[in-house]
């Protein structure tokens, strides 16, 4: 083995301590050799001020005195100051290496899937406390992206399987003869592959969101422009299907937005409102200013509504109810989860109430406000 190897083996807290050991040696040896080129040069002249013979005999005995003086207490304060300082550093070095061994022994949990770990602050300075701070926020993010991996990987195991069973059956039936290509099958085919389309787009769309990765480009823009454009965008979906749709802002309020992520978020609750508001139904769009520094922006429709037992999970991915998120009103199931986290990545909140089933719903967005 090298000695740059055996360097390499040595533990942190080895070196530590050995450094602060050679630094304190060396300092003691220096004041020592220090004090004794200067010192008898500093007593000999104290000796002829005071008129005393250099050779005498009372003078031979005053230097001897004061060489055992300097002697016997410089040995002991030195000793005493380098057992000090290697306590000390002992403790630290201690302390540093157990800290060091922790955040290894925690990274390699982690490498090994275990994203549950977290350090405790050592206590050692603010530096310390940042490192393990950071470390642990790296272990929350790793532990939330996975976590997002499995679910998403169950949410389209589940939902691929309708899709797929359905293209299987179909395409088993034209091969036994039972089905032909016709326009009706053909239909079929084409509704549940574009199904497994939207499926990918909305998943790789809400993983991002979750995880931050959605950038937001925030301007300042009136609440009163957020609506309009929302409600242009849905206006011929809504003159197709004979519902009204109106808006009012309150007050001249302001926020800081992204106007194309704001405008997928309020897009995604006038959708949401539209599947589930009949022919002749009432949909509003109306803000308003909330307590102190917040904006309110609510879509209120007079449609199906939901059930108690519901509203609690409305926004969880891939979530449905009978009256609130059915798959016959050709909802993906994430558009609600989309946009909760576009929210959130806003500073914002959402929350939704209703009176029950045949009483409509009411989602409202809570933004942050420039005062």
């Amino acid at each position: 083995m090298t000695r740059r190897d055996k360097l390499a083996a040595t533990s942190f807290g080895t070196r530590l301590l050995a450094a602060v050991t050679a630094v304190v040696v060396g300092c003691a040896v220096s004041a020592w050799l220090v004090a004794a080129a200067v010192a008898p040069g500093i007593f000999h002249d104290h000796l002829d001020q005071a008129g005393i013979d250099r050779l005498s005999e009372e003078a031979a005995h005053i230097e001897e005195a004061y060489a055992w003086s300097m002697t016997l207490t410089w040995s002991i304060a030195l000793a005493f100051a380098v057992l000090l300082a290697l306590a000390v550093s002992w403790f630290i070095a201690r302390r540093v290496q157990r800290s060091i061994a922790s955040v290894t022994a925690s990274a390699a949990q982690i490498t090994s899937g275990r994203y549950g770990v977290r350090v405790a602050g050592p206590g050692l300075g603010r530096e310390f406390d940042q490192l393990t701070a950071a470390f642990n926020e790296l272990a929350h993010r790793l532990e939330e992206t996975e976590g997002t991996r499995r679910q998403m990987l169950s949410d389209l195991a589940h939902e691929m399987r309708t899709p797929l069973a359905t293209l299987d059956s179909y395409f088993e039936a034209l091969e036994d003869g039972v089905r032909e290509l016709d326009a009706g099958t053909m239909e079929i085919l084409r509704l549940s592959t574009h199904r497994l389309g939207r499926l990918a787009r909305d998943i790789t769309a809400v993983s991002h969101a979750e995880e931050g990765r959605e950038r937001i480009a925030a301007v300042s823009i009136p609440t009163a422009e957020l609506i309009d454009t929302a409600i242009r965008s849905v206006q011929e979906r809504y003159d197709d299907k004979a519902v009204t749709l109106g808006g009012q802002a309150r007050g001249a309020t302001t926020v800081t937005a992204d106007p194309d992520r704001m405008g997928q978020v309020l897009g995604n609750l006038l959708d949401n409102a539209l599947r589930h508001t009949p022919t002749g139904g009432t949909v509003t769009v109306t803000s308003r200013p909330h307590g102190q520094g917040w904006v309110e922006i609510t879509i209120s429709d007079n449609g199906e509504g939901i059930a108690p037992e519901h509203l609690e999970h409305l926004f969880d991915r891939f979530y449905r109810a009978d009256t609130a998120r059915d798959r016959q009103h050709g909802g993906s199931g994430i558009g609600l989860t989309i946009t909760r986290a576009l929210v959130e990545a806003h500073g914002g909140t959402i929350h939704v109430r209703s009176d029950g089933q045949g009483h409509g719903a009411r989602f409202t967005v809570q933004l942050p406000a420039i005062e």
